[in-house]
């Protein structure tokens, strides 16, 4: 089996890697010299393509998808067009026109494409159920921190216009987890941001949105940027009983933050298997981030 890394902009690809590479030959294409380096010192068996078209030219099985935010739908058309299975990383957009260019791509091969937060596929979280019928309220609060975009790293995920700021490219794990339990009928009513601490960035470092399901249930999405750890947390409240979901890397952080569980529902896919995610789901929580964003202007 051969899976192509197209693009490594964020941490991401390197830590979906190291699950990939126990199962199948690597591929990777990247135009940052320094970051490919740092891939290939890793993975010295990975095959380095020169350019997305000879990436895809060497028929990997299966694509793993990582440029910056506004540069998804471009790359993601010629992924799309050799057939093969595709995760994209997180966020897969930022702006509503991004996300029309999506929808265009995606809708008409929806199966063959999985994209969204690798919580979902925590095993503290994963399998979770509720019945929408019994919950009167839920809440996810997102602590993970910002500090690094401060220093200069990776300028384009703070700048709100290109991959989203925090609002969107941390409060896409708390939607992410309410929608996987409440389904996508959803829209924002209200979001607020703040920057609390790390002055130099472009967009926040602290935000909450309000949330509302097509059968009235409200929820709420905290995100805190500003932490010495790393946790995600989910509450449903029912009228006899408030349910409290952590979700912690401990001592495994791939295992227990869902890395494997996303590639192995990848790998799946891989196999013949339909995406796990509904491309429903991820239009919705996309919808509801972009709004976010949207409401809340540039601090």
């Amino acid at each position: 089996m051969r899976i192509a890394f197209a693009g490594l902009a964020t941490s991401h690809p390197f830590t979906d890697a190291r699950t990939v590479a126990r199962r199948a030959e690597l591929v990777v294409w990247e135009e940052d010299a320094e970051r490919l380096a740092r891939f290939a010192e890793e993975h010295p068996a990975a095959t380095v393509a020169p350019s997305l078209k000879e990436l895809l030219a060497a028929e990997p099985d299966g694509v793993v998808l990582t440029v910056p935010t506004p540069r998804t739908a471009e790359a993601l058309g010629p992924v799309l067009e050799t057939g093969v299975p595709c995760f994209v990383n997180k966020p897969a957009a930022a702006t509503r026109a991004g996300l029309r260019e999506l929808e265009a791509l995606i809708a008409p091969v929806a199966g063959r494409v999985m994209s969204g937060s690798v919580l979902r596929f925590a095993p503290g979280f994963a399998g979770r159920r509720v019945d929408p019928a019994e919950v009167l309220a839920v809440r996810a609060t997102v602590r993970h921190d910002v500090g690094l975009w401060a220093t200069g790293y990776n300028p384009w995920q703070d700048d709100p216009a290109e991959g989203g700021g925090t609002m969107v490219t941390m409060g896409i794990h708390g939607v992410e987890l309410l929608v996987a339990l409440l389904g996508p009928d959803v829209r924002l009513v209200g979001a607020a941001g703040a920057t609390r601490h790390y002055g130099s960035l472009r967009s926040e470092d602290t935000g909450v949105m309000a949330l509302q399901w097509g059968n009235g249930v409200p929820g709420t999405v905290e995100i805190l940027g500003v932490t010495e750890e790393e946790s995600y947390t989910v509450t449903v409240h029912t009228r006899d009983a408030t349910e409290t979901i952590v979700i912690q890397g401990g001592d495994d952080v791939l295992r227990g933050l869902g890395y494997e569980g996303t590639i192995e529902a990848f790998l799946a896919m891989v196999g013949g298997a339909p995406s796990p995610v509904p491309w429903e789901q991820t239009r919705a929580i996309l919808d509801v981030l972009i709004s976010a964003r949207e409401a809340v202007p540039p601090s």
